[in-house]
């Protein structure tokens, strides 16, 4: 064994795919494609003061959880992580990353995480792949190294109808496309979204009767069919278009929005805020029994979706810009604020909109994360701020990989005395 090889025992996951092992000085090191219990040897490929990373060489002794992977780019593609674990392993090891990422960042004893909700459909499940072009001008996503693109010639992610449509695309080598989506919507609808850094429309013949839209600086041009595609959740249509965002798992989007009806709710006296509120999945399920529906969304297309889809109902209003802009002008126009739903990016609240919520004093909070290290940073600044952390409720939206979506329920505590 050279000295640039180290044989280790991994012990646990941890957040972002890897499972982590301790070199015979005591650092971590952090370990991707192993699972817990394995003895795997490996090479560093980036040494730190405290902790180190490496890469499989051998696997020694093979966890008798390991299973072997659906797709022949697994380890090289970079899109999964976990498809050498059984799926009920892989909702068990997740949940608990995120009840790992609560204790250790957030500082909570014994966080109230509930078992993790389950995808129905393990494979094929994702409406909305982004692609890479490789130099000949095939398609594929950048290498689990971050570096180069990797040409595919499977996928098991995307659903039937985008699965059985991009094996077609084929590009000229050098195309000044930086990068390509494919989006699906109801009734097989596929649209077609290329982004590049220059204004010019790309040349492109498709015969599929698909849209296609070209997306330069967030300004869509239509190239072919429409700007944008329709989704159903729950019997309830949303217009999505080409910029504006939409969860990638339609069937746990659906079981999202039954979980929120279910912890809040809501009576003709109610006001609800939805902070980052998109193309307004929340707010229309919850503006036919609530009094008062405010939206906040800074993206312009996925506010021209929420006026489309909420255009039915008076009681809506929506404010276009960011959280932590919107959220301190609303401070002493809203008495008794029932509830607020905020879904933000995966950097977290912001500190100012942050600071406004707990300023605005809402009773209840769902806080809809797709981090579980800014969840767990952001309910200790709740906690702080006068709140009680009621559950956590994982959504496994992404199989086969690291992602984590939760939803936790934060109430005003009640002053004593």
């Amino acid at each position: 064994m050279s000295q640039s090889t180290f044989d280790v025992l991994l012990e646990k996951f941890t957040y972002g795919g890897e499972a982590m092992g301790r070199l015979a000085d005591g650092r971590a090191v952090f370990v991707p494609f192993g699972l817990p219990n394995e003895r795997v040897r490996i090479y560093l490929t980036e040494e730190k003061r405290s902790f180190a990373r490496g890469e499989i060489v051998e696997i020694l002794e093979a966890s008798p959880d390991r299973i072997t992977p659906k797709c022949r780019h697994f380890t090289q593609c970079g899109g999964c992580h976990y498809q050498n674990l059984s799926y009920a392993q892989q909702i068990l090891a997740k949940t608990e990353v995120l009840r790992d990422q609560l204790q250790r960042i957030g500082k909570i004893q014994n966080p109230p995480v509930n078992p993790m909700v389950a995808s129905p459909k393990e494979w094929n499940y994702r409406n909305h792949v982004q692609f890479h072009i490789a130099e000949d001008g095939k398609i594929g996503f950048i290498n689990s190294r971050g570096r180069n693109v990797l040409s595919i010639s499977e996928c098991h992610l995307p659903v039937d109808e985008i699965n059985s449509f991009w094996p077609s695309l084929q590009f000229e080598g050098n195309t000044e496309v930086d990068r390509l989506a494919l989006r699906a919507g109801q009734d097989d609808e596929l649209m077609l979204v290329l982004e590049s850094q220059k204004p010019e429309t790309p040349e492109l013949e498709i015969e599929a009767d698909i849209s296609v839209v070209h997306v330069y600086e967030d300004h869509p041009v239509v190239i072919a069919g429409q700007d944008h595609f329709f989704i159903n959740i729950l019997g309830k249509e949303f217009r999505v278009s080409a910029g504006s965002f939409f969860q990638v798992n339609t069937l746990m989007a659906e079981k999202m929005v039954e979980h929120l009806l279910a912890k809040l709710p809501v009576t003709a006296s109610s006001t609800l805020i939805d902070v980052y509120s998109g193309v307004g999945l929340f707010s229309k399920f919850f503006a036919p029994t609530c009094g008062r529906v405010i939206g906040i969304e800074e993206s312009e297309s996925s506010c021209e979706d929420f006026a489309f889809n909420l255009d039915e109902f008076d009681n809506v209003e929506l404010y276009e810009g960011a959280a932590e802009e919107v959220l301190p002008g609303l401070a002493g126009q809203i008495e008794n604020l029932s509830h607020m739903i905020v879904d933000p990016p995966r950097a977290g609240l912001e500190k100012f909109a942050l600071d406004a919520i707990i300023d605005l004093m809402p009773q209840v909070i769902a806080y809809i994360s797709c981090d579980p290290s800014t969840l767990a940073r952001d309910a200790a600044r709740l906690i702080h701020g006068g709140y009680r952390l009621l559950e956590v409720t994982p959504f496994d939206l992404f199989p086969q990989t690291y992602h984590i979506e939760s939803i936790s329920i934060f109430e005003k505590e009640t002053p004593q005395g």
